[in-house]
């Protein structure tokens, strides 16, 4: 049996100070609800793309905290032809800690816990080597994209439309 690709614990390497900026990130730190309603846009206007997309749970929620995402399975998978209901949460530290992401639809991946949903954020993809520059949509396309690893691809999943209770 394979396991999910573990993400590294050590702490990332400091910011070069060589005079140079090495991203936008170092430059500015953009505000939460700056970052959250610009990725709340791009959904509403369907940029996100592979498979993927990402919006408010709740459409007045002014906070911006609670989200709904949906993976659509990859062809030639165990996942094929199904859609995957997810619920992704952004504490007052976004974008500088990542969403908690709950799958409501059951799967059967080495990250996510089967009696709740919850996708383990120091073993999932998009979690574990979350940067503040990444966005909601982008942890979906890496949740998506591990789908078709080979450790992945074939797992037994449960049937079709079970959910974890809420």
């Amino acid at each position: 049996q394979g396991r999910a690709p573990r993400c590294s614990s050590a702490a990332p390497p400091p910011p070069s100070h060589s005079g140079a900026f090495d991203t936008m990130a170092e430059r500015i730190k953009i505000p939460r609800n700056f970052k959250l309603l610009d990725e709340l846009e791009r959904g509403e206007k369907g940029a996100n793309s592979d498979g993927v997309t990402v919006g408010l749970a709740i459409h007045d929620d002014i906070t911006l905290t609670h989200w709904n995402g949906t993976i659509f399975g990859p062809q030639g998978t165990a996942f094929d032809n199904r859609i995957y209901s997810l619920g992704l949460s952004c504490s007052d530290k976004y974008p500088f800690v990542p969403p908690q992401v709950r799958f409501h639809t059951k799967i059967n991946l080495p990250y996510v816990d089967q009696t709740t949903g919850v996708a383990n954020p120091n073993r999932c993809p998009g979690l574990c080597d979350w940067k503040d520059s990444d966005s909601m949509d982008v942890v979906l396309q890496k949740i998506r994209r591990d789908l078709t690893s080979n450790t992945n691809r074939r797992l037994n999943q449960p049937p079709e439309g079970s959910t974890y209770q809420q």
